[in-house]
């Protein structure tokens, strides 16, 4: 919440100073504390050009505005006096009655320029609010009285610095940093023309002044720029009496105690001095009346049925012959307005018929863009179909550039329907956009078209390496990585090549073809990884399942009978031995060619551990084994560690072990059930001494054989 203002009438519209409202503003604002540290800050300017409503935005104060809706009646009479709050230090501001007010008629300024005097006379900063139509005229509104505050300021007043902040209000399109030296020679030239005493003959415009510059934008039309602007202003009367601020180095300051009193004089020697009744400036009048023209003419060209049922139809669609038709009703309202200002002062007229297009273009504006909106969307909307039938019938890149051609002319043409008589509008804007969009839909469909692209080939790829590369991983012998490199090699090769041919028609940069060609070739190594991963996560299985197969089986794969003659430790050696290959083929990745010495070291750990001696040595030498990671063998390529291999050689043989008891037991078995038979000695006893019986057995065979056959 911000201080209060105070606001209070200091002199009313017939001259009569308020004494006794300006002594309670002082203690309200206890102004008699301040000693030199405050400020005193007044407006100045047409009557109805936004003075009050400057004021209240820049030191919130509370000033009556003109209501636009009810004309550009007089708001401001008399001067009026605030408190700016939130400000340091305590600064003062004077709203002043506006300079040209049609209330008072034409013989009737001298009030007008006698409130202007008081505001410079007292002021240490004084806004002088101006029409940016205003600046390099020869008969501007403000000149007349700026040239009568130089004369009498120096006649009257000893000298005192003071900052004239020029204010331009509805700023055109013209920067400021050519406004400005406009502004200033029209000053200088005013200075350099005013009679002065012997003693200021020479003295230049800065030994009275500070000239200050800023411009505002529209508040009527743009108004959330107008208040960054004025907030930005709101700044420079931080500290402005500071060194270096608006009014760091003002002269004459009156102690704040003294103020009102000192006010008071001023004002009654600038209302005793009859000289100051000059004569109204016939400018102002033809200032406000063609302003007042205009205005009606903005207001008739809007409520326009014709206008309204043209502005209607843009919202919704492209309209064919816009610029023709625009152009036709803008010039028959600017007709109309020549009409009616024809016997008003020319340069006045030619400023305001100026001022009247500015506006009328203005309200035109955003159906012109709203036109070349629909026209970018319809343009866009059927490149894209176009678009996608040309990529039938030619390479990417071709159709691409043939079709963006194509409709970035269709555009132009478009526009140049667009275009009106009055003002030639720079559709250059729309354009990029439309050329952006085009190029955005481009490379999504680049995009696509390459991720399917590169979608197919790495499934090709994928189909090309998966079960080889599976099979040969299972096979796990020496040959192994070898035979996969030279698959990997083969595979992504022919990939790359089909690929490359391809990406050929998009006429892509070196850089880009060759990170989809290199994505590729990844691709083909991240197959081989993740398989060989996948693998190796079942290594366990496919130990159990080798070992079962060697030693369940001889070398023509028929199941093994143990009859007593199979030599089962060897077999159980071979089949663990053919089971550690497949451990050491799946404890790492061996894409490059970087030799390495895992099954040397699972060997020796593992396998060769029965040899005489190894079991002393290993007590007494490091483990092998006992290690996260293995000799010359990255942490990426390591599949299984040393220590996982450990371990998984110790389940492998435990869940083993069961298979080698049963055949063990398996032959126990059979050199029993072949001890029955009798010993040799025996079956020769027998042989002996049974040899009459047998005889007698065959013989009764044979008689018996003979009588069968003579009965048949």
């Amino acid at each position: 919440m911000g201080d209060p203002c105070f606001s209070t009438q200091l002199i009313d519209g017939d001259g009569v100073f308020n004494v006794s409202g300006l002594d309670n503003f002082m203690k309200e604002v206890k102004l008699g504390e301040c000693g030199l540290s405050y400020a005193v800050v007044s407006i100045m300017g047409p009557q109805s050009s936004g003075k009050s409503t400057l004021l209240n935005h820049l030191f919130g104060t509370n000033f009556r505005e003109m209501d636009a809706f009810k004309g550009r009646s007089q708001t401001t009479k008399g001067i009026w006096l605030a408190k700016a709050q939130n400000i340091e230090p305590c600064t003062l501001v004077m709203d002043l009655e506006g300079t040209d007010g049609r209330e008072r008629g034409e013989d009737d300024t001298a009030f007008e320029k006698q409130s202007a005097l008081f505001a410079l006379a007292v002021s240490d900063i004084v806004l002088i609010n101006m029409w940016c139509h205003d600046i390099g005229r020869e008969q501007a509104a403000n000149k007349p009285l700026l040239k009568t505050v130089f004369q009498v300021m120096m006649r009257l007043f000893s000298p005192r610095k003071t900052t004239l902040l020029f204010v331009i209000r509805d700023k055109s399109k013209t920067p400021l940093e050519n406004l400005e030296p406009i502004l200033r020679e029209d000053i200088q030239k005013i200075w350099d023309a005013v009679p002065k005493p012997h003693a200021h003959k020479e003295t230049p415009l800065s030994e009275f002044f500070n000239v200050e510059v800023v411009a505002l934008s529209s508040y009527e039309e743009k108004e959330e720029l107008f208040k960054e602007q004025v907030s930005q202003l709101r700044d420079r009367f931080q500290h402005s009496i500071a060194p270096g601020g608006l009014a760091g180095d003002r002269r004459g300051v009156v102690p704040a105690s003294g103020f009102s009193f000192s006010s008071q004089q001023f004002w009654k020697v600038i209302k005793e001095n009859k000289d100051l009744d000059l004569p109204a400036h016939k400018v102002m009048v033809a200032t406000v009346r063609c302003e007042e023209i205009g205005n009606e003419k903005v207001a008739s060209f809007t409520a326009d049925e014709e206008w309204q049922q043209f502005e209607e139809a843009v919202q919704h669609d492209y309209v064919p012959g816009f610029g023709k038709k625009l152009s036709s009703l803008l010039d028959r309202c600017l007709s109309e307005y020549d009409m009616e200002a024809i016997y008003f002062d020319e340069g006045v007229r030619t400023s305001k018929r100026q001022q009247l297009e500015s506006k009328l273009l203005q309200l035109v504006n955003p159906a012109y863009q709203s036109l070349l909106g629909h026209l970018r969307t319809r343009t866009l909307e059927v490149f894209k179909e176009s678009f996608d039938k040309a990529l039938t019938k030619e390479g990417f890149a071709v159709a691409a550039r043939d079709c963006t051609q194509t409709f970035l002319e269709k555009f132009d043409k478009g526009s140049e329907d667009a275009a009106i008589q009055q003002v030639k509008w720079d559709p250059s804007k729309v354009k990029d956009k439309l050329k952006r969009d085009i190029e955005s839909h481009v490379a999504s469909v680049r995009a696509a078209k390459l991720s399917d692209l590169c979608a197919k080939y790495e499934a090709q790829l994928t189909k090309a390496l998966a079960e080889p590369v599976e099979a040969l991983l299972d096979s796990a012998s020496e040959d192994t990585w070898p035979a996969i490199r030279k698959l990997l090699q083969r595979e992504t090769k022919a990939a790359i090549s089909g690929l490359e041919s391809t990406l050929s028609a998009f006429e892509l940069d070196e850089a880009t073809e060759k990170e989809l060609l290199t994505k590729l070739e990844n691709h083909g190594r991240s197959v081989v990884e993740s398989k060989a991963k996948e693998e190796a996560g079942r290594v366990l299985i496919r130990m159990k399942d080798r070992f079962s197969t060697l030693f369940s089986r001889d070398a023509d794969s028929m199941p093994r009978v143990w009859t007593g003659k199979e030599d089962i430790k060897a077999i159980t050696k071979t089949a663990r031995s053919a089971s550690m290959k497949l451990l050491a083929t799946l404890a790492a990745i061996r894409l490059d060619e970087d030799g390495d010495n895992i099954e040397n070291t699972l060997s020796l750990a593992l396998v060769d551990t029965a040899r005489p001696g190894t079991t002393d040595r290993s007590i007494q030498s490091f483990d092998p084994l006992a290690s996260s990671s293995w000799e010359r063998v990255p942490e990426e390529k390591t599949l299984i560690s040393p220590v996982q291999c450990k371990s998984l050689w110790r389940q492998f043989k435990a869940e083993t072990e069961y298979t080698v008891t049963q055949a063990i037991a398996a032959q126990e078995a059979n050199k029993r059930n072949n001890n029955w038979l009798p010993p040799p000695w025996a079956l020769a006893a027998m042989a002996i001494l049974g040899f009459n019986e047998f005889m007698t057995l065959l013989k009764y065979f044979l008689l018996f054989a003979e009588s069968y056959m003579n009965a048949d």
